[in-house]
């Protein structure tokens, strides 16, 4: 089985401080994880997705995740954060390579 949690269900950040949001996952196979943002009125954008190697993922918006595979965490971060950055955000862990078969979980966002 497979699943992920993002601990913090509401943060507040201040213009132009730092942004992290975290997502702890639990798989039994190297995992598959991805950000997704979710602004006002529009629908998941894809922010960004490790697959392997780097565990430094540059994403679109500024946004970049630090996949730590010994603290099985992914954290988002941006700095400086913006007011146009307020949104819902989605962690999402799939065990295999997106475009293939198979499925993806996630748990209710992490609102900014």
């Amino acid at each position: 089985a497979q699943s992920v949690t993002q601990p913090d269900d509401h943060i507040t950040v201040s213009e132009g401080a730092r942004l992290e949001l975290k997502c702890n996952y639990s798989s039994s196979v190297s995992p598959y994880l991805s950000w997704y943002v979710q602004y006002p009125n529009q629908g998941l954008q894809l922010l960004l997705k490790y697959e392997s190697g780097d565990n430094l993922v540059s994403g679109i918006k500024g946004f970049e995740a630090e996949f730590r595979r010994s603290e099985k965490s992914f954290r988002l971060r941006k700095i400086p954060a913006h007011w146009k950055d307020s949104a819902k955000y989605f962690c999402a862990l799939s065990d295999t390579v997106p475009g293939t078969a198979g499925g993806a979980e996630h748990k209710p966002p992490g609102t900014l």
